[in-house]
Formats: structure tokens, sequence, C-alpha cells
């Protein structure tokens, strides 16, 4: 459905996209996260790609994106650090724009580059924006958490956990020394 300000695209009855309207005859807009998946493949694309170009212009894509991306190729070599960039955008997808940006961010600071590292600290941003009030979500079974597990490759980086396993001697303890005295309720 065309309407004064928006294209609304339907199948059948559900809502599949939604845009701005193009005032200008012939005009073209294209959106960078259709092409998120093709750019995974290809990432040497991205660099030159009109979508890009026309999210910088619209401020989807911002200067915080730009630096993480030139520190991840610095650090990964062009084509990794690409295909890091390409799966935090992916991860726009699941998280506001806002909390994203927090995120890359706070993890350009820490140079932590990795899409999983990013993913945490917008996380951490929602976290912090979450309303004092709301309850804690709880897990039943069938429900999905409110984290995410961490990759394989991320826990294969993960130092060692050098605490000692968890003890119940002390419950043990206690349970002796009930039944030691009767008395108690």
């Amino acid at each position: 459905m065309l309407h004064a300000s928006e294209l609304v695209v339907y199948d059948g009855r559900e809502e599949v996209a939604r845009h701005e309207r193009l005032i200008a005859r012939g005009a073209t807009r294209l959106e960078l996260h259709h092409y998120l998946e093709a750019l995974v493949r290809k990432p040497g694309a991205l660099p030159g790609a009109t979508a890009l170009d026309q999210a910088r212009a619209a401020g989807r894509f911002t200067p915080i994106h730009d630096a993480w991306w030139q520190a991840a190729v610095k650090a990964h070599g062009e084509r990794e650090g690409t295909r890091a960039l390409i799966e935090v955008l992916l991860l726009s997808r699941h998280l506001p724009h806002e909390h994203l940006i927090t995120g890359l961010a706070s993890a350009l600071k820490t140079g932590a580059l990795t899409a999983d590292a990013i993913a945490l600290e917008a996380r951490k941003a929602a976290d912090a924006d979450a309303e004092p009030d709301d309850p804690p979500q709880s897990v039943t079974p069938g429900s999905q958490p409110r984290f995410a597990p961490l990759s394989a490759a991320v826990r294969a980086h993960l130092p060692p956990d050098r605490r000692p396993p968890p003890s119940v001697a002390h419950y043990d303890q206690l349970l002796r020394l009930r039944r030691l005295d009767p008395i108690s309720p």
C-alpha cells in the first residue's frame, strides 16, 4: 500500500516491510540491513556499498561504527574485521540502535573487538535502561532466558577457572549437629 508518507508491503495479510516514501521521481533508497547476509559471504563489498553510504547519510551508521570498524580491521585484518562489523550490524535486528551504539562505544574503549563483546555491552545498556520497577524475568520451561550464551569461540579464549569446586561440607556438618540435638524443632 502506498500512503502519503510511507510504503507498506504485505504478504497476504501480514505486514513484512514498512519504508518511508521517497518523493523524488526515480529516487532509490537501499537498506543496508537487507544486504547483510550477502555481505557476510563477501565482506569486501561493504566499503564501497551504496547502502553503506546511504546508512551513513541517514545517521544509522555512525562515527562510532566507523571507529570500531577501523580498530577491528587493524586487529583482525581487512576481511575478518569487516566480517566482525557485519556481525555487529546483524545484532541490530535484535537490539535497539541506541543500545548497540552504547555497546560499540564501550567495546571500543576496552578494545573488545568481537560481536559477542558488543552484544554483551548492548545488553548491559538495555538492562540499565530497564525500569527499576520491572520484575526480574523468570525462566520457565519453554521460555527464553534474557541472556545469550557465549559462543564456543569466546569460551575457548576464556582463562581457566581456578576456583575450588563448590562444597556442601558446612551443610553436612549442620545436619550432623541437628541429628545429635533431638530437642531442636
